[in-house]
């Protein structure tokens, strides 16, 4: 049977994104878009927005940016468009794409997949009182819950495309299944294909982020060009689960081993027990090529049985929080800075008292261009501009409103240098903290509705997945060698990108060339590792809990960090909540390589 292919266009990275993705794709020519809008903190604004009017809580620009001005496009080109648009409240999004169709006078049928949406069967959950699967925290109180979405597959998608769907709108699903949905409906994939699962999970992890394929947030930044322009990814599937990544002609960004490597490693835990609903993927021995310009191969993963449950994330309010940015020049700016938010607190701190509110639950200072203290290959000069970031928490808003009102109020009694952006006052905002947990898939109920046609679904019940079963691939040893040995910054022998997962982050390093992929796995320990991150971590470095991963196949190391992002999301006051700059950081890491080796570095 001859290998068949599929263009898959990777549209949509987050809810907001550029709307220039769709109409660059479509004149590429695609067979499917996928549009990802969906994370943990857009699930809780989602929620929220409904609870005030249940017509919301769906990604409204998916209607007003892709569907109304390019649903004749999409008709006229036979293209497939699949989004987890829906968000908290799916049948709404359908219905307002059912009505722009009629409107425009188009023949596109429309498929909506409900059932992850469990905030309805709260009391039962409440009930069993299950246990964050991470941390191992209690259930939290109820009244403060805003959504529990359970993360669903994609055999739903693939069943819509079979009923004949041209477009297909989810909640919550995983990232990854608007792709794997695809792949299924195109080859004619089974529950039991767990390699090729596992591949066409791979595809579309590497497209569920748009441009951080193409030369987003790429560690050799430069080389991605005009990123005005930057090019979307473009996965052209084969059967056999193997895939190419490019991008449109004529667009900026870059598409090397790099940006997709990077993207590989972005915000995954076990890269060998990377779970989903429809299969456990392991890509440690994924190959990753450079074909020709701007076109990288991507060898098929390995994949094993689907698990029984689906990951389950519940959303829930817990106070206020509050900060603001201000900044300060000349000698001793950092000092100044330092002083000036230590005084905030104590002026705030008093009214507090008087207001009987009580102390702030937590509090943030984070002075940005002050010397560096991660050491070598980092600048150590004397700042003379400084930005503070100055932020808390606290149960009551009032609180947050007091330590606003007195960030502007000490204007006149600060050290001198200070300067801010004029604008609104910052406003206290909900701290909302994330809990997963698991939920036994025959415990959920999942409905496709075609354009009225309503169908339940039953999905593959899965089995247990036990990660201590996997093998693990033998760590890098060192070369012998005589020669003298000299330390060089990680970023001149790798490339690393980061991301989070809750309270967690990952940071993958990827290894530039395969001989220096010794070397940096021996330098990158836990503990100095655990050094680097010390000051961001709950309790400090002697409290870290860094797992570290083995990628061989491409040259790769996972690490994986706990407790080191204040929370996580919007519950975290940190500058950085979601670790997207820990890559960066531990790109000054010192590696000791062979001289020898050293001289052929540029």
């Amino acid at each position: 049977m001859p290998k068949k292919n599929v263009r898959i266009g990777g549209a949509s990275g987050f809810w907001g994104e550029s709307a220039m993705a769709t109409p660059q794709l479509l004149d590429a020519g695609v067979d499917y878009l996928v549009y990802d809008y969906l994370a943990e903190i857009t699930m809780s604004i989602m929620a929220r927005a409904h609870a005030k009017d249940p017509a919301v809580g769906y990604a409204g620009d998916f209607i007003s940016a892709v569907l109304k001005p390019h649903a004749r496009a999409i008709a006229a080109q036979g293209v497939k468009v699949i989004a987890n648009a829906g968000g908290v409240n799916p049948a709404a999004c359908g219905e307002a794409a059912r009505a722009l169709i009629q409107e425009q006078g188009l023949a596109l049928k429309v498929a909506v997949i409900t059932g992850d949406n469990l905030l309805a069967e709260l009391d039962a959950i409440a009930a069993g009182a299950p246990t964050e699967m991470f941390a191992g925290a209690a259930f939290p109180d109820k009244q403060k819950i805003a959504s529990i979405n359970a993360y669903l597959g994609a055999f739903p998608i693939a069943r819509a495309l079979a009923e004949g769907a041209d477009i297909v709108i989810t909640g919550r699903c995983v990232d990854s299944a608007v792709t794997l949905g695809a792949c299924i409906h195109e080859f004619g994939w089974s529950a039991s294909d767990h390699d090729l699962l596992a591949s066409g999970s791979l595809a579309g992890h590497l497209l569920e982020c748009g441009p951080q394929a193409t030369g987003g947030n790429y560690t050799d930044w430069e080389d991605a060009g005009d990123i005005s322009n930057i090019g979307y990814p473009i996965g052209t599937v084969s059967s056999d689960g193997s895939f190419t990544v490019t991008k449109p002609e004529g667009t900026g960004g870059c598409v090397t081993v790099g940006t997709v490597s990077e993207q590989m490693l972005y915000e995954i835990g076990d890269p060998q027990a990377y779970m989903l609903p429809d299969v456990v993927c392991d890509f440690s021995e994924v190959e990753i090529t450079q074909l020709g310009p701007d076109k990288v191969y991507v060898s098929p993963a390995r994949g094993y049985p689907a698990p029984d449950q689906y990951k389950t994330c519940l959303t829930y309010g817990e106070g206020f929080r509050g900060g603001t940015y201000v900044s300060f020049y000349g000698f001793d700016a950092a000092r100044k800075a330092q002083k000036f938010c230590d005084n905030v607190f104590a002026r705030a701190g008093k009214i507090l008292r008087g207001h009987n509110l009580g102390d702030y639950s937590e509090t943030s200072v984070e002075l940005i261009g002050a010397e560096s203290q991660f050491g070598d290959y980092a600048s150590d000069h004397q700042s003379r501009e400084v930005v503070a970031k100055i932020a808390a928490k606290h149960s009551e808003a009032a609180a947050i409103g007091i330590l606003l009102r007195e960030l502007t109020g000490l204007g006149l009694a600060t050290p001198p240098g200070l300067g801010s952006f004029s604008g609104a006052r910052a406003k206290p905002s909900p701290v909302v903290r994330l809990f997963s947990y698991l939920t036994p898939k025959h415990a959920v109920t999942i409905q496709i509705d075609v354009d009225g046609k309503l169908l339940e679904f039953t999905d593959n019940p899965g089995q247990p997945f036990n990660p201590a079963s996997i093998t693990r691939p033998a760590i890098p040893a060192l070369i012998e060698t005589s020669d003298e040995m000299v330390t060089a910054p990680l970023i001149q022998l790798a490339w690393a990108r980061s991301g989070d997962k809750g309270n967690k982050a990952n940071i993958g390093v990827i290894a530039r060339d395969p001989d220096y992929l010794p070397y940096i796995w021996a330098a990158l320990t836990p503990d100095s590792v655990a050094r680097r991150f010390g000051h961001f971590i709950d309790g400090g470095a002697a409290a870290a809990r860094i797992d570290k991963y083995y990628l061989p196949g491409a040259h790769a190391i996972n690490f994986l960090i706990d407790a080191v992002l204040g929370g996580g999301g919007v519950a975290s006051i940190r500058n950085d909540a979601q670790g997207k700059g820990y890559g960066q950081i531990l790109l000054a890491h010192p590696v000791a390589i062979p001289a020898a080796m050293a001289d052929k570095l540029t």
